[in-house]
């Protein structure tokens, strides 16, 4: 890799965005420096692997770099960023960084509003199992490697890409899959109409023996097709797409579909991670490997092992037949369709703990929220994450659950003290129940504790089985055998 710079400094090195560069980075053999307000598992990691990581910023930091990378998050009064400016040194935005290693490999790189982390994690594990021993960076560690990124020796790179501040349009990929296009970073693109012109912008910077991969049963999607210039796959569920996926069989941690590609019949693909957003993002994966002119059985053997994302519909454990899982769902859409996987697992009843993420989406999207958790038994809302953002006057969670009790959600209730929800969580799970975990923020952290107390609850009783499954979604399945699955 050309890249003068030997000395890379990151600052917020802990983001999901950020760290993976950073990571592959080190594996280049370049120096790597980064600060974050708060250290964690993955800028420990990122410490083992050679990166030096200071917790806070201060302008000493930058000392000696010859590069500062930055997310949108990153506001330009940060101290090490106006300290950067000072000393002249570049300061690149993390998309632009992004697109600077793409252009050592054929670039693979995924959007999408909803689905790209997933779908990303699906189309690396497709190269993979190729041999082709891809570079991938993604926005969430993959429960089989235990790692968001990995640099690897073959010719393409698959990332997942950032449309929250157009840095997407940085890229150049041979391959650019868009999964959805929903309501979402309006603050930075005023509407969506121009949010879909950005996308149509991404498709379009494929080359032209390039391809761009759409979902076709996405309302806003369908309304760029006309505009796409470059070769166009589309997929779905839905009859005209190229690629669908039919015969969908949804179960407890498993689903089953076929595929046909324009009439002809591919055969039979499993997955082992619930949900009909899975399928769809599988059926992506597919369409990328066969653009690739990956063999069929090999994209079939891939997406059959694939074992899920961190943070995405992921067990923590189960004790006592009360199940704990996290996810990452912070937008309406997302939350819907993480509520009809957990139906499809079979549970008894379905109780959330929801975070909202960012007063700006609160906001924005307040009686989308209010009406998404209808497939739940008892949702708690937790405060706003702010996620860096100041407070909005009259947006706050007491009032997202006064409009989820006028649209009919009356379990719904605030929850400002986590000791109390502590209490009425151990009050309400039953046996045969799931307690969810959705939000963007530290909403995890108390799944986590819930099951710490049931661990502990349990231990005091003589005979009583624990089950705590390891980080893998799928090693789930088997508390839910033999639960009924649902098709279509």
């Amino acid at each position: 890799m050309f890249f003068p710079a030997r000395r890379v400094h990151f600052v917020g090195i802990g983001g999901s965005g950020m760290s993976g560069i950073a990571e592959v980075l080190l594996n280049l053999q370049y120096q790597v420096s980064g600060s974050d307000l708060k250290l964690s598992a993955v800028t420990e990691r990122l410490e083992r692997l050679g990166a030096r990581i200071w917790e806070g910023h201060h302008p000493k930091h930058v000392e000696g770099a010859e590069a500062v990378v930055i997310s949108s998050a990153v506001k330009s009064d940060n101290p090490e960023v106006a300290e950067a400016h000072r000393l002249q040194i570049p300061v690149i935005p993390r998309g632009e960084m992004l697109a600077e290693l793409m252009r050592l490999k054929y670039g693979i790189a995924i959007a999408g509003s909803h689905g790209k982390t997933t779908t990303t994690s699906m189309v690396a594990a497709v190269l993979a199992e190729a041999n082709l021993d891809p570079t991938f960076v993604v926005g969430g560690k993959l429960n089989s490697l235990g790692s968001s990124a990995r640099l690897g020796k073959g010719d393409f790179m698959v990332v997942e890409s950032d449309e929250s501040d157009r840095s997407f349009l940085h890229l150049a990929p041979i391959v650019a899959a868009i999964t959805s296009i929903d309501r979402e970073h309006l603050d930075c693109y005023g509407s969506l109409e121009e949010l879909r012109r950005a996308y149509t912008e991404f498709a379009n910077k494929v080359p032209f023996y390039g391809a761009a991969i759409v979902c076709r049963d996405d309302a806003n999607i369908r309304m760029i097709l006309p505009e796409l210039r470059r070769r166009v796959i589309t997929y779905g569920m839905e009859e005209g797409a190229d690629l669908v996926a039919e015969e969908v069989f949804r179960g407890a941690f498993e689903s089953r579909f076929d595929l046909r590609m324009r009439g002809d019949r591919l055969g039979s693909f499993a997955l082992r991670v619930p949900g009909r957003h899975n399928v769809l993002n599988a059926t992506a994966a597919a369409a990328v490997g066969l653009e690739l002119k990956i063999e069929l059985d090999t994209i079939r053997r891939a997406l059959a092992s694939f074992g899920g994302v961190e943070r995405r519909f992921q067990v923590r454990g189960a004790v006592d037949d009360i199940t704990v899982v996290d996810d990452y769902g912070h937008h309406p859409t997302e939350i819907r369709a993480t509520l009809e996987a957990a139906r499809d697992c079979g549970y008894r009843r379905r109780i959330v703990v929801f975070q909202p993420h960012r007063y700006t989406r609160t906001a924005l999207l307040l009686e989308d929220f209010a009406n998404c958790f209808a497939a739940c038994d008892h949702v708690f809302v937790m405060d706003i994450y702010a996620a860096s953002e100041p407070p909005m006057e009259g947006i706050t969670s007491q009032r997202l659950v006064e409009r989820m009790n006028a649209a009919g959600q009356q379990t719904a209730e605030y929850a400002a003290d986590v000791e109390n929800l502590m209490t009425k969580l151990a009050a309400i799970a039953q046996p045969g129940d799931v307690v969810m975990t959705l939000g963007a923020g530290n909403v995890w952290q108390v799944g986590e504790r819930f099951l710490e107390s049931l661990k502990e609850r349990a231990g005091r009783r003589q005979g009583t089985t624990l089950v705590v499954p390891e980080e893998a979604t799928v090693d789930a399945a088997s508390a839910a055998e033999g639960k009924q699955g649902l098709r279509g």
